[in-house]
């Protein structure tokens, strides 16, 4: 046991904080990495080799599953904070009875989840104004995706668990496991079955679940002083309230990003078919950006909530300045790397020199943007590992997605291009991210008067 604390955990609250963040970021980066790369392996097969229709049938789903499985993800993030504000205060029974309750909390809500999905999947595609000919096949492929929700629950929850306790290298060894199987599935499906969208969905569904099961499995087993186990799952009220008072506004955050997006999607929808195809590939370009700098927004709040936690308050202002400066870097060297190699990255998921151009008009824009998101986000996962979600959660349904539906009806509706439908993603950053700021400042100085 203790080998394993020595191999495996990151402590948060002694040492440099510029190489703690990083070393600690790094296999959160690759594990984010290989999750975007789960759909990404999905829209590349089918684009190569099943065509544009089934790439778009693929690409006209991915807003919507975001809106689903965002809940999901918030109500990890409100378990790590938990978890890790526990660990830093050094209450292993608060840390026990926060595991046990979350375990049942996050599978109950993959659930309800799972059977509003399937319940309403043509209704929902059919408003965003899906086109007639990928309705049936967007249908199809979003129902078979959305069965992985309880094991993308199970493992948001243990990666959520074991990130708070400063272990970031099992969940990426777990994930690149199952992405391989994800990887091999996905060719088996469509090239030798020719089952396209179904058949990458149904790869990613099945990878998922490989990735559930080693998590669980190893949480079973103790790590770091947390074990999971059958006979203590119960619900504690208490650790309710609070892993919700952060995971509801952090997952309605998510939902209400992709609600927003939803609307930019019906925008995409309103061009040819081969713009909704290059917009659907060129899409692929925002997860994988984005998820690479969330590593460094999960750990900033993991280490701000333990340091909270500890009562290091010193340490929790130069761990929210390193996090963001990690992520504008990564986001500006990221965005820069896609403006050069913008084409052969289309490429990758579509052979159409059609497609490709329409998904150059939106890496132009979005390119040197990314990293403007930084410090919105930066800065709300530090509020989170304060515990506060509830304001900077109406911030960003004010000024990012408030904001983003009116420039759709006003900017948008103007011009009418596909350059000023995407320029509304940094302006609304922008204006987020300075009230954003603002509320932290004033949250954090709290903090220190009360000291």
């Amino acid at each position: 046991m203790d080998r394993a604390k020595k191999e495996f955990k990151t402590d948060m609250c002694h040492g440099n904080l510029f190489t703690g963040i990083l070393f600690f970021s790094v296999p959160l980066m690759l594990s984010n990495l290989l999750q975007v790369l789960f759909n990404m392996a999905d829209i590349a097969v089918v684009g190569r080799f099943a065509g544009a229709k089934a790439l778009g049938e693929v690409g006209s789903t991915s807003t919507l599953i975001l809106l689903f499985t965002g809940t999901l993800i918030g109500l990890g993030a409100g378990v790590n904070v938990v978890t890790a504000y526990f660990l830093g205060a050094k209450k292993r029974s608060d840390v026990n009875e926060t595991v046990h309750t979350a375990v049942i909390l996050c599978v109950l809500f993959a659930l309800a989840i799972l059977a509003a999905s399937e319940w309403g999947a043509r209704i929902m595609l059919s408003a965003m104004k899906t086109k007639a000919e990928l309705l049936d096949g967007a249908v199809l492929y979003f129902r078979i995706y959305m069965l992985s929700l309880p094991a993308l629950s199970l493992y948001n929850f243990g990666n959520a668990v074991l990130s708070a306790a400063g272990d970031t290298r099992r969940p990426l060894l777990f994930l690149s496991i199952a992405g391989a199987v994800n990887v091999a599935l996905n060719l088996l499906f469509v090239i030798v079955f020719k089952m396209d969208a179904a058949g990458v969905a149904i790869a990613s569904v099945i990878a998922q679940y490989v990735s559930a099961v080693l998590i669980v499995w190893t949480l079973s087993r103790g790590c770091n002083g947390i074990m999971l186990s059958a006979s203590c799952l119960s619900v504690n009220a208490h650790k309710v309230r609070q892993i919700l008072k952060i995971g509801i506004p952090s997952g309605f955050q998510y939902a209400i990003f992709a609600f927003a997006n939803i609307f930019i999607q019906s925008g995409v929808n309103t061009f040819s078919a081969a713009m909704v195809a290059g917009n659907a590939a060129a899409a692929n370009a925002d997860p994988l950006v984005y998820d690479i700098m969330a590593a460094f927004y999960t750990a900033g709040a993991s280490f701000i909530a333990q340091n909270h936690g500890a009562g290091n308050r010193r340490r929790v202002l130069t761990s929210y300045f390193v996090s963001t400066g990690y992520a504008f870097l990564t986001g500006l060297f990221l965005g820069a790397l896609l403006l050069v190699f913008g084409r052969a990255f289309l490429f990758l998921f579509a052979a159409d020199e059609t497609v490709v151009s329409a998904g150059l008009e939106r890496i132009s824009v979005m390119a040197l943007s990314y990293c403007v998101s930084a410090f919105m986000d930066a800065t709300i996962a530090a509020s989170r590992g304060l515990g506060k979600t509830l304001v900077p959660s109406i911030i960003v349904i004010l000024g990012s997605c408030v904001f983003r539906i009116v420039w759709l009806y006003t900017i948008f509706a103007y011009f009418r291009t596909i350059e000023s439908l995407f320029l509304l993603y940094v302006f609304s950053w922008t204006i987020t991210s300075i009230a954003e700021i603002a509320y932290f400042i004033f949250c954090f100085r709290r903090e220190m008067r009360s000291e």
